[in-house]
């Protein structure tokens, strides 16, 4: 029979306490989780173990100590990777383009194209100052200025190579950083490399359509393609270092299965190509929505399965990542139990969907969607991760540096972790500002600082037959086990004993999060009654 949790939390100096309700055989039956940390022979605390989110958004500086030391910190709470967002080219009118950019005192587009007939121009700002690397067709020029530094490039409009068929072209310009200043992409890079990481950069991406604002606009389709090559071009000339493990597409679908959604995931497909064919050993992560509110363009599990499916074929050769976000940041999403599903929905969703029960305001939790998508990529070659969004709806209680979102709280992150058993690596948006603001209580960073401490329920199973209770999670070697219920007859029970069995790398056997442990208890024979109610506490014991 399954056991179904829900959690709640509460915080003290030593503990912080998980409330897991569970339906046992029909009856309700009641698990507490207790996680106490204890001191050694030294009288100090061991360190615990770090949060399982192993990567994070970030913003770029141009600014080298600035990213190392940025790196360090994520790297000291157990991450690994990061990614950044990317910039998006973007049309603009020839009177609309920098004014500092100019050659011999006239406008630099203009002298670049003069004599040809321009179809659009366009600017691409991302902080970087391009130069002699991307210098590739003869109209192509590097122009330096007040103290700036730009790149005209000049393509065929709708043909490849230097020179228009048709006679048609589109004009770039891109850059437009201090001359002294570093690119911020190569400085993350660098940084990522001399610690082991890894980094996805943003790739550029169109602007999005004016009449309907959620897909992108495809009308420059073929100057979209020449310039993600140029950009990639220009990446493999200047950052081919061992941090730059690959690309992020941040153009945004839900994981749906809509023909709506054709125009985004033709240029996954396109960029994706691009990668494969310019940086072969690099991969590429995209990042699609759960999108479950029932008053909104709602999507079920179901669809979830299919759009996984056709997000993870647009990979055209390269090695695509699906780290889907889970919407407890903009109320998209839902963290909760079928046991739950009655109760009203937490303070944060309720600020954006409204009062209400879970059931009644979303389709389905997240651990049913996530679970959906992990099927619904197997056999194409992607891996599923999991965005988690690390900040809240904003309310009056919780704001972030004047954001659009809050300051989410670190026991709410850990109810959106039980959701994603299911994925092979958990990531976050975003670490500046949300994990490091000083909102109304102290920055995220500084309370996970403390280590991961909780053992955290994802799923668990019982066997009548063998009497084994197996309790997937996160967190759980160390832990003892203590288990009371009230039987039939009216009479109190208790059992306290290690797990007989850990399975650290169930998680990473099974294809799950590598993080997930499997933990095998045996027991009595009294316990397996259907209509027993049962109260489990877990405390950590030092190694």
């Amino acid at each position: 029979m399954s056991l179904t949790r829900v959690t709640t939390a509460t915080k003290s100096k030593t503990a912080r306490r998980h409330r897991a309700i569970y339906r046992i055989g029909g009856v309700l039956g009641v698990v507490l989780f207790v996680m106490a940390l204890t001191q050694g022979q030294t009288g100090e605390v061991p360190r615990a173990s770090t949060y399982p989110i192993s990567g994070y958004f970030i913003a770029s500086s141009n600014i080298d100590s600035k990213n190392l030391q940025k790196l360090q910190e994520i790297q000291a709470l157990g991450g690994d990777t990061v990614i950044t967002f990317g910039t998006s080219l973007l049309p603009a009118a020839l009177d609309a383009l920098p004014q500092d950019c100019t050659i011999k005192g006239e406008n630099c587009a203009r002298v670049a194209a003069s004599g040809l007939k321009v179809n659009r121009y366009f600017t691409f700002s991302d902080g970087s100052q391009w130069g002699p690397p991307a210098i590739k067709c003869p109209r192509d020029r590097h122009v330096i200025n007040e103290g700036k530094a730009y790149t005209v490039m000049v393509f065929p409009a709708n043909d490849p190579g230097c020179k228009a068929k048709d006679g048609k072209y589109d004009v770039i310009v891109a850059g437009g950083s201090p001359t002294s200043a570093v690119d911020p992409t190569v400085s993350v890079a660098a940084a990522a490399s001399t610690l082991g990481m890894e980094f996805y950069a943003g790739l550029p991406a169109p602007a999005k359509r004016t009449d309907v604002a959620y897909l992108p606009d495809l009308t420059y389709i073929h100057t979209m393609e020449r310039f993600t090559e140029r950009f990639l071009q220009y990446h493999a000339a200047v950052n081919d270092v061992s941090g730059l493990a690959g690309f992020y597409h941040h153009t945004e679908m839900p994981v749906s299965t809509s023909p709506v959604y054709e125009p985004v995931l033709s240029l996954y497909t396109m960029q994706n190509g691009a990668i494969h064919k310019l940086l072969p050993t690099r991969s590429a992560i995209v990042s699609p929505y759960i999108e479950a509110r029932r008053d909104a363009s709602s999507i079920d599990p179901a669809e979830a399965r299919g759009g996984a499916r056709k997000i993870a074929q647009t990979a055209s050769g390269l090695h695509l990542s699906i780290a889907i976000q889970d919407g407890m940041g903009t109320g998209k999403g839902a963290a909760h139990s079928a046991s739950e599903a009655k109760q009203d929905v937490d303070k944060f969703a309720a600020s954006i969907v409204g009062k209400g029960s879970w059931e009644e305001k979303y389709v389905a939790p997240n651990r049913n969607y996530f679970a959906a998508a992990a099927e619904g990529v197997k056999g194409t070659g992607a891996d599923l991760w999991a965005n988690l969004e690390g900040m809240a709806p904003a309310t009056e209680a919780n704001p972030c540096d004047k954001s659009l979102r809050g300051q989410t709280t670190v026991a709410r992150i850990e109810r959106q972790l039980q959701e994603m058993a299911s994925v092979t690596k958990v990531i976050s948006y975003m670490w500046d500002p949300y994990y490091t603001c000083d909102g109304k209580v102290p920055a995220l960073k500084k309370e996970m600082e403390g280590g991961f401490t909780v053992p955290l329920v994802t799923g668990s199973s019982f066997d009548a037959a063998t009497g084994e209770l197996r309790v997937l999670g996160f967190n759980l070697r160390g832990n003892s086990l203590r288990i009371s219920w009230t039987g039939t007859d009216g009479e109190g029970h208790e059992m306290e004993a290690q797990p007989t069995g850990i399975d650290s790398a169930y998680g990473k056997d099974h294809g799950l999060n590598p993080r997930i442990q499997l933990a095998v208890l045996k027991m009595d024979a009294g316990w397996t009654n259907p209509g027993d109610a049962y109260v489990l506490s877990a405390k950590n014991t030092p190694d």
